[in-house]
């Protein structure tokens, strides 16, 4: 008789992101809070910070959702199948490819740095801030991706609430420490860099120690040998999705200087509207993490339909909520304009923005919910495949759209390249795709 897991309901899906979404909500406000007392120092202040900003975003991303969900779907599945010993062992062996990449990002910035921020385009004088703020911060990224990486083991585990509370902790330790050293010291933007490292490593002894005390349901022992096929275990799904994290931060890059060539109004538009998007991704992640761990606990107990039902409960309940946010937006853009622009120009490009981007506004949801059920099925090709198409449709098709149709074409290659992606993904979720005997353990 079977001992695998009934597919997850709704509610349950619901009450494992919840967690997960309040954290990811609480660490932007906390950020976009900071950023105002940072521009409080000086536009070369703020621009040096905006220069760093898309590599500390990365990080974040692939020691959270890209790395992290390869963490959290190999202990899911271990745990699912009853190997508790190899989810003991994995938790060592995630340590170190966490350890292993926080190193690589404090030297990649310490030896490329700053010529990558004046590649950037930054002045001397925002380069100078930039690499000062990056320097501290990235001598820390070692605590940030221990921190990150031993909370995906408490989510694979299916603790999501136990790494949310430390989380929430740590953002409210590093916005009260940030503002004061920002406003009360001589330090500068170095205080909000020193800060961010304080929090992490306070976030990592209070996620060792979580785990050291059962919370991940294995209490792992240090005296592990270490196995090559475990490491694959987690980097098979964690390489790819670093991947597509990196892909997915090319890609606003790219269509930011595309929209660009439509003037400055289309620019400062796309900034406000873009900005949106992200508001998917504590929904997005929320929902995602839940179902890394749902689906990696039932492909480990064999139960491979209940997998995909699970995933496609997770996928519909994201489909749902981003499509009210898209149709809300949509159906009435010029409040949301108003709010964010007082220039007629601009207010007129959000609102052409939000009416052609906002009904793909499901299919981004459904495609990032279902990346993450990917994550755990341990099934990366066709997600990963999506993220290329993505970039394809939004570049190449915004290029030709664009030059013959204006903002508006462009704008619809976007829209495009959103319901592309969520399509692809979905596809993945097949019997065909997501059974035994398809590639991974």
């Amino acid at each position: 008789m079977s001992t695998a897991p009934s597919p997850a309901r709704y509610g349950r899906i619901l009450a494992l992101a919840l967690p997960t979404m309040t954290v990811a909500s609480t660490q932007a406000a906390c950020q976009t809070l900071e950023v105002a007392f940072i521009g409080r120092l000086g536009t070369e202040v703020l621009a040096g910070y905006a220069l760093v900003l898309p590599l500390l975003l990365l990080m974040q991303m692939m020691s959270t959702g890209a790395m992290g969900g390869g963490v959290a779907a190999a202990i899911a599945r271990a745990l699912g199948a009853g190997r508790r010993d190899e989810a003991s062992a994995l938790v060592v062996h995630a340590a170190l490819i966490g350890l292993f990449m926080g190193l690589l990002f404090t030297l990649l910035i310490e030896g490329f740095g700053p010529a990558l921020f004046r590649a950037l385009g930054g002045t001397e004088e925002a380069v100078r801030h930039a690499t000062l703020f990056a320097r501290i911060l990235f001598a820390g990224s070692v605590l940030v991706w221990l921190a990150n990486t031993l909370a995906s083991v408490l989510r694979g585990a299916g603790n999501m609430r136990l790494p949310a509370l430390i989380m929430l902790g740590a953002w409210g330790v590093d916005a009260a420490l940030s503002i004061t050293l920002l406003t009360r010291t001589s330090l500068g933007i170095a205080g909000a860099a020193i800060a961010y490292v304080a929090t992490f490593l306070l976030a990592c002894i209070a996620m060792t120690l979580a785990i050291l005390k059962g919370g991940a349901g294995v209490v792992p022992s240090l005296r592990v040998r270490l196995d090559p096929a475990l490491f694959r275990r987690i980097l098979s799904v964690g390489l790819v999705a670093s991947a597509m994290a990196a892909i997915a931060n090319l890609t606003t890059v790219l269509v930011t200087a595309l929209v660009s060539r439509h003037g400055s109004a289309a620019i400062a538009a796309y900034g406000v509207g873009v900005r949106l998007e992200f508001l998917m991704i504590p929904l997005a992640y929320g929902i995602g993490a839940a179902l890394t761990a749902l689906v990696g606990l039932r492909v480990g107990a064999g139960d491979w339909a209940g997998a995909r039902i699970t995933a496609w409960r997770g996928g519909a309940l994201a489909a749902a909520i981003a499509g009210m946010i898209g149709a809300s937006v949509a159906l009435a853009p010029e409040p949301f304009a108003r709010a964010f622009a007082a220039d007629p120009a601009v207010r007129e490009a959000i609102v052409l923005y939000l009416v052609v981007i906002g009904p793909a506004f499901p299919a981004l949801g459904l495609g990032m919910a279902l990346y993450f059920a990917a994550q755990g099925a341990g099934r990366m090709r066709l997600p990963f495949l999506a993220s290329l198409a993505r970039i394809g449709l939004a570049v190449g098709g915004g290029a030709c759209a664009g030059e013959r149709f204006g903002l508006a074409g462009l704008f619809v290659a976007l829209s495009a390249a959103l319901v592309g992606y969520g399509a692809i993904v979905a596809l993945s979720v097949r019997p065909r795709l997501w059974s035994a005997g398809r590639g991974g353990r």
